[in-house]
């Protein structure tokens, strides 16, 4: 059998020659995400009951490995259920960065003891992570600075044998790089010792605006419709009231972290997974010199002095998806009113479908924002463990306790508030819909009066003509009261004339499958004997046979 070691050499983890550098008319859309596989709650991660195939069953290697290569083992060698085919459905690999242009960067955050962020420039440059580097990385990843209350490491384009190398190193449940590699929301804590410590997850999708280059389109396809297709919500959305050089657009950004509290000297630790280049989400330096002005707050800067609980530079962080999500309803709620005012002035056949597609997009971010507020009300009600080992006294920990349900609170109320305006816009965007349909069917009212008004004249032009039209059929006719010489007479053009028209009648009824001739559902036997039906139910003859002994029901 196959050791751990050799499963996933390093010379076969292909940083990949994928081609990310065209640029596409839009940004690309996020995968669905699957929720079964977002916590390690679930007992059967990563497999598909409709599925035939059997998770091979591996038995752990007892070989030792050199410790400075221990990781390329992750994460059986530290979750031993998770064994090769679990690693390839949840595409660990295949999901990290591996386009070569795509560097691999490391920035770092840290929280002095004080409190205080170390300053940028007194900060560790960030590791830029290549082939020729991998075991210095590993070295780089055990040094522990002393004076640390908290290390933000923020992850740029991870590479498979960084993400093996952190989960090794931090001891890290493998859901969160799954959830965070596949676009699942989740939150969970593990590990979790009391006095000393625990790990939780907040992996979470928000709606951010982001630019996005205008393709240049030939004239064969610049006037190509999109065409009838379903309403995708993972898609993102253009506001095409915004008129710039590049377009404006609602797109799914991800905010993954992990944290690792501990009462240990060496401090904790909070790794933020950021989406490869090719998705042109939040990038690792962008969140990493956001985090770094929360240092400069003075609110927050007060608390982090008064609580040494590194749990509020977590929660400081999940800031940054309230401030996407507040700039983006902003937004939204222009784009509705640019859409509003265009429904009064034009008659845009494409503007229904555009405001479905709005409706149900708002559905889906409803979702998104119920997510935020549960993994904030998680945050709130998961206590760092740490709190209760010595080095906090009972003041300090219900202080701390205090500040940490004062700022969740903070953060919700501000939660709250956007579900409301989420809820304004949703309301605009049904009413807008109303008015536009009512309208629509207005301007159908309109012509189908105008084409009865045709018919009514056509009708009226029919009328004139009528009579000389029956008198020269009258006297066309070939019969012996009107000529000498004919065969036939006008008795015969009666009685003909009548039985064909009866039995006209009848099949147009008989073929009929709604009729008060006959009863719904019936069949085409009893549908073609209507004429005795109807007259038995109507004159009272089906009553007096079934008076009668022995008569059928």
């Amino acid at each position: 059998m196959t050791s751990r070691q050799s499963r996933f050499p390093l010379s076969t983890l292909h940083w990949g020659n994928v081609g990310h550098g065209t640029h596409n008319s839009k940004p690309p859309t996020i995968p669905a995400p699957i929720y079964r596989h977002a916590a390690p709650s679930g007992p059967w991660p990563w497999m598909d009951f409709e599925s035939d195939i059997v998770l091979e069953t591996e038995v752990p290697s007892t070989k030792e490995s050199v410790e400075q290569w221990k990781w390329r083992g992750y994460p059986q060698n530290l979750f031993g259920n998770w064994v090769a085919d679990r690693v390839a459905r949840c595409k660990m690999v295949e999901n990290c960065s591996r386009d070569p242009r795509e560097k691999c960067r490391i920035y770092y955050v840290d929280v002095l003891e004080s409190g205080r962020f170390k300053p940028a420039k007194d900060t560790d440059p960030p590791i830029e992570v290549d082939e020729s580097a991998i075991s210095q990385l590993w070295d780089q990843l055990q040094i522990e600075p002393p004076g640390l209350r908290l290390r933000v490491l923020l992850v740029d384009n991870m590479k498979h044998p960084v993400l093996q190398m952190l989960g090794t190193r931090y001891n890290i449940e493998p859901c969160f790089f799954t959830s965070s590699l596949n676009w699942i929301p989740s939150r969970y804590q593990e590990e979790v010792v009391k006095k000393k410590g625990d790990h939780i997850t907040v992996t979470l999708l928000f709606v951010r605006t982001a630019p996005w280059d205008k393709p240049v389109m030939s004239s064969q396809n610049k006037h190509i419709s999109c065409g009838a297709k379903a309403i995708d919500t993972q898609e993102s959305l253009r506001l095409r009231s915004v008129c710039s050089p590049a377009e404006k657009y609602l797109l799914e950004d991800l905010l993954a972290l992990h944290m690792i509290r501990s009462s240990d000297p060496s401090g904790s630790t909070i790794i933020s997974y950021h989406p490869s280049a090719q998705w042109n989400r939040t990038t690792a330096e962008r969140l990493r010199n956001l985090v770094q002005k929360v240092g400069e707050s003075v609110y927050w800067q007060k608390i982090f002095e008064q609580s040494k609980d590194p749990s509020l530079v977590f929660l400081a962080i999940l800031w940054y998806a309230l401030y996407a999500w507040d700039e983006s309803l902003d937004h939204l709620y222009t784009h509705m009113n640019w859409l509003e005012i265009n429904g009064l002035s034009t008659n845009d056949n494409n503007l229904t479908t555009e405001l479905h597609t709005i409706q149900a997009r708002l559905l889906h971010y409803a979702s998104l924002l119920e997510d935020f507020r549960k993994s904030v009300t998680f945050v709130r009600n998961t206590p760092n463990p740490a709190l209760e080992s010595p080095k906090f006294t009972d003041h300090a920990r219900r202080d701390t306790n205090r500040v940490m349900r004062k700022e969740c609170d903070n953060l919700l109320s501000e939660i709250d508030r956007l579900g409301f305006q989420l809820t304004n816009i949703t309301d605009l965007a049904k009413a807008t819909v109303n008015f536009v349909d009512s309208r629509r069917m207005q301007d159908l009212t309109i012509a189908t009066v105008r084409d009865s008004a045709a018919m009514k004249q056509i009708s009226y032009l029919t009328m004139i003509f009528l009579p000389a039209s029956f008198v020269a059929a009258v006297f066309g006719m070939n019969v012996k009261e009107i000529t000498d010489d004919a065969t036939e007479t006008l008795s015969h053009y009666a009685l003909v004339s009548i039985v064909f028209t009866v039995l006209t009648a009848w099949l147009v009824v008989t073929f009929q499958s709604h009729s008060p001739f006959h009863e719904a559902g019936s069949g085409f036997w009893r549908r073609l004997a209507w004429p005795f039906s109807y007259v038995i139910k109507h004159t009272g003859l089906r009553r007096l046979l079934r008076s009668q002994p022995g008569a059928l029901p």
